[in-house]
């Protein structure tokens, strides 16, 4: 079994134990046929170990802090699922510049007062970004969670993340992209 397969089955396992905040039962999982219309509307493809999460373990419920949001339907708290908020976050950049949404980054879990952890799908290694607009401005709102999908959820997994109350003096770095993935083309 590789790598990605084990990290699979220990999330998966994880996921049958444990409930983040707001929810009650872990989703069944999305079919192919679900994950296909959300690139569909997204304009662009999930990276495979983000596909094979809503597609073998579950449509969002499990994760740090109020877990996975659900890929195209809403949680059980009545936010919005995954696509339906980067369609909104994008959108919402076109209505204030001072606030742009880079492509193709997809909000994957919500951390409460508006702040969200995010897959980078157009990054080799599915970067995991946070999403902070309680910084002030834009510039100064994104951080790099994990270098890869897979690291932020061993972080999960392990309780090494930077959100554990353990690691206290562990920060996120800023994203150092931000300005080149949001510049007019």
């Amino acid at each position: 079994m590789n790598e990605i397969e084990q990290l699979l089955d220990r999330v998966a396992a994880k996921a049958r134990e444990t409930r983040p905040w707001g929810w009650d039962s872990l989703p069944e999982p999305v079919g192919a046929e679900t994950v296909a219309r959300a690139e569909a509307m997204l304009g662009f493809r999930l990276p495979p170990l983000l596909a094979a999460l809503y597609s073998r373990v579950g449509d969002g419920g499990f994760g740090p802090e109020y877990g996975l949001l659900p890929l195209l339907d809403g949680p059980p708290r009545g936010e919005p699922a995954a696509v339906e908020q980067y369609l909104a976050n994008r959108g919402s950049g076109e209505k204030d510049p001072d606030w742009p949404w880079p492509a193709g980054v997809l909000p994957i879990s919500h951390w409460g007062c508006g702040m969200y952890a995010c897959v980078d799908c157009h990054s080799a290694d599915a970067t995991v970004l946070l999403f902070e607009p309680n910084a002030g401005e834009a510039a100064h709102a994104w951080y790099v969670d994990a270098p890869s999908l897979p690291d932020w959820l061993r972080g999960w997994l392990d309780g090494t993340g930077w959100y554990e109350e353990s690691n206290g003096e562990t920060e996120p770095a800023p994203w150092p992209d931000f300005t080149a993935r949001t510049a007019p083309r």
